[in-house]
């Protein structure tokens, strides 16, 4: 808790700025006790925690108000949940999450000291780390792996509010692609720096069926993200297969170092590429 007791110590009547997390869930009952719990843990303490609710039908607005208040019901996407949250929230800084993730316990902590650094930055990248269960569940945790540090691929989540509510929020156009829209226009506001500390994203037991399903499902609105940022290079690297392909083999020892996890990233990922191209084009169709 260095920031808060800096904060003290320099003036015995303020607090550290409000963090403000937003959190949107659709029956997510089966990891947001997990999710919340690992927000109430942290070592920052001045912390304002937000969940906007798309109508679930099951226990996931009765565990939400075990650990706040603010409960909202908002719809029909999570991009509109996000800002809706946003736009309920008080505090300076905004975190947004989904349901399943959770918290490393020094991560807000280090994202408001990493912020306050310098008034020229405006977000902060956290990066992300898969766990869950089955073979195809460490497949997704090997691939995101690569993706650490990689400008390109991460997006920010951590956002000085007023400049969040100036780049006017996410997209709600958009259903896939949003994050990476969001950090892109925040970038023109300031400097988007990155802490060390992890996200870790619940994966549960992944199949590759419903993964391929999934990556389908949102190539068919990715089309809308590709027409808005074409002109933007890291465009052209998210979409691209080969750019994908090339972080993996360009560290062969970290791909193979368990060769059936590593030809089976391989495997995923052609499978995921080859329905995803169909669902943009089918997107781009309609």
């Amino acid at each position: 808790m260095q920031i808060w007791d800096d904060w003290q110590k320099r003036n015995s009547t303020m607090k550290p700025p409000l963090v403000s997390i937003i959190v949107p869930t659709y029956n997510s009952s089966k990891f947001l006790e997990m999710c919340l719990k690992s927000v109430k843990n942290q070592t920052y303490g001045n912390i304002e925690l937000i969940v906007a609710d798309n109508n679930s039908t099951d226990d996931t607005k009765a565990i939400a108000r075990k650990y706040t208040d603010k409960v909202f019901n908002k719809g029909p996407e999570r991009s509109a949940q996000r800002n809706f949250g946003v736009s309920e929230s008080t505090g300076e800084y905004v975190v947004i999450i989904d349901s399943d993730m959770k918290l490393s316990p020094q991560v807000i902590e280090n994202c408001v000291r990493n912020i306050e650094e310098n008034a020229d930055n405006v977000g902060v990248v956290i990066p992300e780390e898969s766990f869950g269960e089955g073979f195809w569940a460490q497949c997704k945790k090997l691939e995101r792996s690569f993706y650490i540090g990689v400008e390109w691929m991460e997006a920010a989540r951590f956002f000085r509010k007023s400049v969040y509510q100036e780049a006017g929020g996410y997209d709600e156009v958009m259903i896939s692609g949003e994050d990476w829209d969001l950090s892109q226009r925040i970038a023109k506001y300031g400097t988007i720096t990155r802490v060390n500390d992890l996200i870790f994203h619940n994966e549960g037991r992944i199949s590759l069926y419903k993964t391929i399903k999934k990556k389908f499902y949102y190539a068919q609105k990715f089309a809308s993200y590709v027409a808005k940022n074409k002109d933007i290079g890291a465009t052209q690297n998210q979409i691209g297969l080969f750019g994908r392909y090339w972080l993996f083999l360009s560290q062969p020892v970290k791909l193979f170092r368990n060769p059936i996890r590593g030809l089976g990233v391989l495997f995923m990922k052609t499978c995921e590429f080859g329905f995803g191209g169909m669902g943009y084009l089918i997107g781009k169709m309609k």
